[in-house]
């Protein structure tokens, strides 16, 4: 069951020395957390005519899930790198006074052994309770939070959400007589690798030819029978892709001297403009990834993890054009949280 009802204090269901109480969602403020394997990243917004008007918003890479893959627990310096970033988006939620909350853990959370002692840890010191939700939940929230983006003349698209801990695939699908219907979710796969797994297990420092086919082979092997089944008639169909991957590649696409998420999201990118940016990363060494502004340190040894992810769902989907989506999770859960409020339209 989803952990998303009207909490009293805004964060959890204990009481607030606010003294908030469960009054619904009287001022319209809503808070959407999306803790994922590598970031911490809220969202809160009030709704505005068909849409929602963002007012606070924070995102810090955390690498919560760093060395999960090898020991199996979420460390301790991973532990107070969340905590920090979570007291901070406590204290966001509380200012602006959201009482409409959903708050989520994703892979990291699943995978860790530890992970229930971390969520203790977390409703201690900051007063957040974390959901963790399963990877079908993820793969909706992603659709529902991209579906703005499809072409609006075309059946549909291939949406890849590429994380720190996994990546999910996703087939989505409209009617062609029902212009305004709602995108369907046709076929959905998690593929157990994300950005962080990868660069743990085959280097994200120094990456060569050699190993980048390696990743991308290792992929491949999750994506190759699924795209078998569902891979068929990709007519007027296109690529639709969020994660820090993506929009990092359309930012150097750009070349951009800071990243500007009003140039980034809902960009289009021609199939020789993917392959071109890759291969212009793969040519580029560690130090020259970090130095980029649009990749920066906290990527520079991620990123290219990222393109094998990529490059293997593009070797099973071929399709001409890939749009970039600078949203996800975070605005799948506002938007779904105000239509069951009655405070947007459903689709």
């Amino acid at each position: 069951m989803k952990d998303d009802t009207r909490l009293r204090d805004g964060l959890s269901a204990r009481e607030s020395p606010s003294g908030l109480t469960a009054a619904g969602v009287e001022n319209g403020v809503y808070a959407a957390l999306d803790l994922g394997t590598n970031n911490c990243r809220l969202l809160i917004a009030s709704p505005s005519g068909d849409g929602f008007r963002v007012v606070d918003s924070f995102s810090r890479i955390i690498r919560l899930g760093e060395g999960i893959s090898a020991t199996g627990s979420i460390s301790e310096a991973a532990i107070e790198r969340a905590i920090a970033a979570l007291s901070i988006c406590s204290d966001k939620i509380r200012y602006r006074r959201a009482r409409r909350l959903r708050l989520i853990a994703t892979e990291a959370c699943r995978a860790a052994d530890n992970a229930d002692h971390f969520r203790e840890r977390v409703e201690s010191e900051t007063g957040i309770k974390l959901e963790v939700i399963d990877r079908e939940t993820e793969a909706t929230l992603a659709v529902i939070g991209c579906s703005p983006l499809l072409d609006q003349k075309g059946r549909g698209a291939i949406l890849f959400d590429i994380g720190g801990g996994s990546t999910e695939l996703v087939r989505i699908e409209r009617d062609p007589d029902a212009h305004d219907a709602a995108p369907r979710i046709k076929a959905w796969m998690s593929i157990p690798h994300g950005v962080v797994t990868l660069a743990e297990h085959f280097g994200g420092k120094d990456v060569t030819p050699e190993s980048y086919a390696r990743m991308v082979e290792e992929v491949a092997q999750y994506v190759v029978p699924f795209a078998a089944e569902h891979g068929a008639d990709l007519r007027d169909m296109h690529m639709l892709g969020t994660s820090g991957t993506v929009t990092t590649l359309a930012g150097v696409h750009l070349n951009l001297m800071r990243y500007d998420r009003r140039r980034i999201d809902g960009i289009w990118m021609n199939d020789a403009d993917v392959t071109a940016v890759i291969a212009r990363l793969l040519a580029m060494s560690y130090r020259e990834r970090a130095n980029n502004n649009c990749i920066s340190v906290e990527r520079a040894d991620l990123v290219l993890a990222g393109c094998a992810i990529l490059d293997a769902v593009r070797d099973a989907f071929p399709m001409p054009r890939l749009r970039v989506a600078d949203r996800g999770l975070r605005e799948g859960m506002l938007v779904e949280m105000m239509r069951e409020d009655g405070a947007l339209r459903a689709c």
